[in-house]
């Protein structure tokens, strides 16, 4: 099959998925994707080192307010809720940011991390704890506050550096990426055998590196809302730029699209909604990458469609997750990104063996 035909076959499957019995069908996944998530948050909310019944907590929703007692209201106001929805804030960005880049990549193996994240993350998430340990921003500790920025610099630093001549290939910005996010990645892993002296530092770094997920305040909660809801809104005006680049760069411009400014602006995005998800809980892996491939599997190639349900799914995703983390061991817990891993792998490497094609994005 040519480009020209590919092209056409493509064009025709995301007119009709956007035609009244595609809207049906979007209706349809999202609110069994919505009843997932809704199901995700009370598990969740019920299961912990302190069992709350699931009865009980369904009673206080209903306004009896004598159905919890006050260790555990306490309980599920201050811990569980707030990491319920810290772990699906994390999980809708990490998706989000996952489908854009695997629609810039035209690569459903593409995540979040592609262009240097992880790596940049690390370093900054390491001079944090170990020059600023006890610095703070905005709530978020030295850790988080110096990965969010150490993930910006990244980014800016990889896209100049696969810059020539007014253009950005991707195949250099690839390459970029990954070197600069191994060479950041084992500089910080330098500092973890450096010594006794910095021990415990360093094992709150491995673990930190691995993902975690803690009880932020609603303080900082409503603001990691307000970077996803931010995130989420910019991603539509992105979505006939991303049905577009699926068809081919060359032929996204002779539609009007001008490749380089959609080019960056998919990019910058995907970088923010990742950064703010390293900011809130380290670097989880799997999550961007897994997620809007099965979504994509389920659903079609559709971009409004699948920004919408990776969202959701991420988001119910990484609280299963997270659940599984710290009830396992309770009261110990497992970094989230062990679990993500252990899920999300051989998730993935089923859908790979069962499919065992390509398939358009």
């Amino acid at each position: 099959m040519n480009a020209a035909a590919a092209g056409v076959s493509i064009t025709e499957r995301i007119a009709r998925e956007r035609s009244a019995s595609g809207l049906r069908r979007t209706l349809l996944l999202a609110s069994g994707a919505m009843a997932l998530l809704l199901a995700s948050i009370l598990v969740s909310a019920v299961l912990g080192a302190v069992h709350i019944s699931t009865h009980s907590i369904l009673a206080a929703l209903a306004g009896d307010r004598a159905a919890l007692s006050s260790t555990e209201l306490t309980i599920l106001l201050q811990v569980r809720l707030p990491r319920i929805v810290t772990a699906g804030i994390i999980g809708a960005a990490l998706s989000l940011a996952g489908v854009l880049f695997q629609g810039l990549f035209r690569n459903p193996m593409a995540d979040p991390y592609v262009l240097g994240t992880s790596g940049g993350a690390a370093v900054g998430a390491a001079l944090g704890l170990f020059l600023f340990p006890t610095a703070s921003i905005l709530g978020f500790g030295a850790a988080a506050s110096f990965a969010f920025v150490g993930s910006i610099v990244t980014i800016v630093f990889v896209y100049a550096l696969a810059r020539s001549g007014g253009k950005t290939p991707m195949v250099p910005l690839l390459l970029a990426g990954l070197a600069v996010s191994i060479i950041l990645s084992e500089a910080s892993a330098v500092l973890i055998y450096m010594g006794d002296e910095i021990s415990a530092n360093a094992r709150n770094l491995s673990l930190w590196l691995h993902g975690t997920i803690t009880a932020l305040g609603w303080s900082q909660i409503v603001l990691a809302s307000v970077m996803l809801l931010l995130g989420g809104l910019l991603c539509i005006p992105l979505r006939p730029v991303l049905d577009l680049f699926a068809l081919g760069e060359e032929y996204a411009q002779q539609l009007g699209i001008r490749i380089e400014v959609a080019r960056a602006s998919l990019i910058i995005v995907a970088s923010l909604l990742t950064a703010a998800a390293v900011l809130l809980g380290g670097v989880i892996g799997f999550v961007g990458l897994l997620v809007p491939h099965v979504v994509r599997l389920i659903a079609g190639p559709e971009h409004g469609r699948l920004l919408l349900l990776s969202s959701i799914f991420g988001a119910s995703y990484l609280i299963v997750a997270d659940t599984v983390a710290r009830t396992v061991r309770a009261p110990s817990e497992f970094p989230v990104g062990i679990i993500t891993a252990f899920i999300g792998a051989p998730v993935l490497l089923y859908l790979l063996r069962r499919s065992k094609r390509e398939y358009a994005l």
